[in-house]
């Protein structure tokens, strides 16, 4: 669980890191850096910070940041009702992103499995996105990302975000986060 101080750093640093990439944040998108850690207390290795632009009943758009080496974990966006789930293309604006899907295995990844979570991991189908790339995710598409040795930061468009119900593969994952007190 991290702490307020530990979040702050990690909106600093990701302020940075979206900056460097000729990404402006205002002042209050820079308050509101969303630090996702999954619940997992290992953000360097397996989190995700994001900036949400917009995000209502028919479209949303984000700046996703990983810091060097990072993972977001794999998962999918599953149906709700009548809506198929979240459509999202990715596009990279900096650094490297190892993208995996479901498909035909690639051999070797260039990613690096996070210690511990290896049994949580079952897609393997790589796209290497470098600035410039895009790849459109299709609903209910198991995925999970990772930044190259530079970290990297994605722009991502898609239909309405309903992370609440994004369905991880390792259940230890808690998508909404909990603070710990100083």
């Amino acid at each position: 669980m991290l702490t307020r101080n530990q979040v702050k750093a990690a909106q600093e640093r990701t302020a940075e890191l979206l900056q460097g990439a000729g990404i402006i944040l205002s002042e209050e998108e820079r308050a509101n850096i969303e630090v996702a850690a999954f619940g997992l207390d290992e953000l360097e290795i397996q989190g995700l910070e994001l900036v949400t632009y917009v995000n209502n009943d028919r479209y949303c758009a984000k700046e996703l940041a990983l810091f060097p080496g990072q993972t977001c974990p794999e998962h999918l966006h599953p149906p709700i009702g009548s809506d198929p789930g979240k459509m999202e293309t990715f596009r990279c604006r900096a650094g490297k992103v190892y993208l995996y899907v479901d498909g035909e295995p690639s051999q070797p990844i260039g990613a690096t499995i996070p210690p511990g979570s290896e049994s949580c991991y079952t897609v393997f189908h790589e796209i290497v996105l470098l600035p410039g790339q895009q790849y459109t995710i299709p609903p209910g598409t198991l995925h999970w990302f990772q930044a190259g040795d530079e970290g990297a930061v994605v722009s991502e468009f898609s239909s309405t975000s309903r992370d609440e119900h994004d369905y991880f593969t390792d259940p230890r994952i808690q998508r909404v986060a909990v603070l710990a007190e100083e």
